[in-house]
């Protein structure tokens, strides 16, 4: 049960913070690409949006212990885990390695909230 657990306070706080970084990001005016691309960013925000909310299902399902909650969590894990892999390269590109840094740890924190629900 305490691996649920985990897994499902990781799935929270991640769909939370995609949330609020996204949110902060498009209220500064961080998102330049709402300009110069907005189909692509309209369709990577979509993304990122569905991504952050079945996580956050994901953490309710699994803190619940609704029976969807796994499947669930195995869903939204394998999205974040795309975007984790994907969005790094704008980062980098930029030269904001924080921001790398950033993705790298929530691929080593994925992976360990993965292994947890298997």
């Amino acid at each position: 049960r305490l691996d649920m657990i985990l897994a499902g306070i990781y799935a929270l706080v991640v769909g939370l913070g995609m949330m609020g970084q996204w949110g902060f990001f498009l209220a500064t005016g961080r998102v330049p690409e709402l300009k110069t691309e907005p189909f692509r960013i309209a369709f990577h925000l979509a993304g990122e949006f569905l991504t952050a909310l079945l996580a956050i299902a994901a953490g309710i399902g699994l803190l619940s212990g609704a029976a969807w909650g796994r499947t669930a969590f195995l869903v939204a894990a394998g999205m974040l885990l795309y975007t984790i892999v994907v969005s790094p390269g704008y980062f980098a590109q930029r030269r904001e390695w924080p921001l790398v840094v950033m993705f790298a740890v929530l691929l080593v924190l994925t992976l360990i909230s993965l292994a947890l629900v298997l």
